[in-house]
Formats: structure tokens, sequence, C-alpha cells
């Protein structure tokens, strides 16, 4: 995730930028979880990345970015837990991917792999 979203902020000359990548709050533990997680994948990546910082907002905020990417979410989750199924939203959706040549013309990254 921080190499694309580097990538991609580089594109658009913001790299230097602090990016804030906002999810939504569910609970005291599992934002904890959740953040040392990000910890963890920001360190595992090379240097030269963007500078990100987690933050949590509270569901009542209900942030209209927030939920737009439920409603992104959703549909690609649904075709990577069964790909057979008939999924029209996400095959709308997969046209709208940001795609880098270098990626063999993929833009969707799952993570973590399971």
């Amino acid at each position: 995730m921080p190499e694309r979203t580097s990538r991609f902020l580089e594109e658009k000359g913001q790299k230097a930028n602090l990016t804030h990548l906002v999810v939504e709050a569910r609970g005291k533990k599992e934002d904890a979880d959740l953040e040392l997680e990000f910890r963890r994948i920001l360190d595992q990546n090379p240097k030269g990345l963007a500078n990100f910082e987690i933050q949590f907002a509270d569901k009542r905020v209900n942030s209209a970015g927030l939920q737009i990417v439920d409603l992104v979410a959703h549909p690609i989750g649904r075709n990577y837990i069964n790909p057979q199924q008939i999924n029209r939203s996400y095959e709308i959706l997969e046209k709208k991917f940001h795609r880098y040549p270098s990626h063999m013309g993929k833009g969707l990254k799952i993570f973590p792999k399971i």
C-alpha cells in the first residue's frame, strides 16, 4: 500500500507533504492493533516513501469520504472472496483503478495477503 500511494503522490507533486490516512475507529484495542500493523507495514517498505500518518475518525463523524470508501471496498472484497460470482459494481470499479505500466496493467493490490 505505501509504495503505490507514494508513487501516486509523487505523480501529483505531493510526495513531500504529510498524508493523513483516515480510518474509521472501531474500539481502543482494534485501533491500537491497526496502528501497530500500519507502523509495521511502513517499517518494512523501502525508504523514500511519502510521509504518512494514520488518523482515526469516529463513526459519528459520518464522513462522506469514509462512506465512499465503504461503497467501493465492499464490491472489491466480494470479488476477492468469490471471484466467480457476478459483481457488476466491481466490473465498473475495476475500469477506474489507477494503473502503472510497470505492474503489468494491474491497479489492485490485495493487502494483507492471506
